[in-house]
């Protein structure tokens, strides 16, 4: 069963980072708008198909359903269209590494709002990553974007920290499936209104390439998702999660083979990255011990 998991989590990683490549080629003929609202159309086709494969909606109770709706506003629409246009404007592995700070805001919100204490790994950890971040931003220049650019993966890592809380809450009154269906449904209908009221109709529409590379990428993310969730069904967070916060890595191993021409990486990057990683895994792993 150890292997099992250590598999599922690795392999969801890698999935995460296929994801992120395929939306930065997807990028390449296309746009941030239209890429999100695949991304949705694919992740909602999948969960409903997973409901019913897995004996229906089950026990729905109302709060459970404010909270994944709140959560497929703030964490899936706000989450994702941030992370697209990351990716568009300072590259695939360091959107990637930054993004994966989430997990530093969700222990944020989980000590100021549900009382958890303040551990030594959470610290260290906390420096570990600003010495990282602060390792990208200063790279970012030789790479064509500029330092506060950084501000749009950490809107994405803040809005995916707020929604492990909501989702928390919202899975104590009813199921990881039907609520994460409601969760990118509710994302799909907002951001189908979003568009159609600002005047994108445009958006929806993607062929050729782009649209090859974006449901791709859709099936690739939510792949990695349902990974996830199942090597934490079968394993502790503390082993699952720092497995999975490895996806960055994985993002600058495949950046040189996927993505030549578009990725540039620099000492300072990767550096940058390995200690976000590191940060990451110190707060996952250790936190609670």
């Amino acid at each position: 069963m150890p292997h099992l998991v250590h598999v599922l989590a690795l392999s969801a990683a890698l999935s995460s980072a296929a994801a992120t490549i395929f939306v930065r080629q997807g990028l390449r003929g296309s746009d941030p708008y239209t890429g999100v609202w695949i991304n949705l159309v694919v992740g909602t086709a999948g969960l409903w198909v997973g409901v019913l494969l897995t004996g229906g909606l089950g026990h729905v109770a109302p709060a459970g359903i404010a909270f994944f709706v709140l959560a497929g506003l703030i964490g899936t629409v706000g989450g994702r269209l941030s992370r697209f246009v990351s990716i568009e404007k300072v590259g695939a592995s360091i959107a990637a590494a930054v993004i994966n700070l989430h997990p530093l805001v969700a222990s944020g919100l989980a000590i100021l709002l549900l009382g958890e204490r303040v551990t030594a790994p959470i610290v260290a950890g906390t420096v570990v990553i600003v010495v990282g971040t602060v390792l990208l931003s200063l790279g970012g220049r030789r790479l064509g974007f500029r330092p506060w650019q950084l501000a749009l993966p950490l809107l994405s890592a803040a809005c995916f920290g707020v929604v492990a809380v909501l989702r928390k809450l919202g899975l104590s009154q009813m199921g990881p499936v039907t609520g994460s269906a409601i969760n990118v449904t509710t994302a799909l209908v907002a951001f189908s209104a979003f568009l159609l009221a600002a005047g994108r109709r445009d958006a929806i529409a993607c062929r050729g390439r782009s649209l090859a590379h974006f449901v791709a990428a859709g099936v690739a993310e939510n792949g990695a998702v349902f990974m996830n969730v199942v090597a934490l069904s079968v394993g502790s967070v503390s082993v699952v999660a720092p497995l999975y916060g490895v996806a960055p890595i994985f993002v600058l191993l495949l950046s040189p083979l996927f993505l030549r021409g578009l990725e540039t990486l620099s000492a300072r990057v990767i550096l940058g990255t390995v200690l976000i990683v590191l940060g990451v895994c110190l707060i996952t792993a250790l936190s609670g011990r």
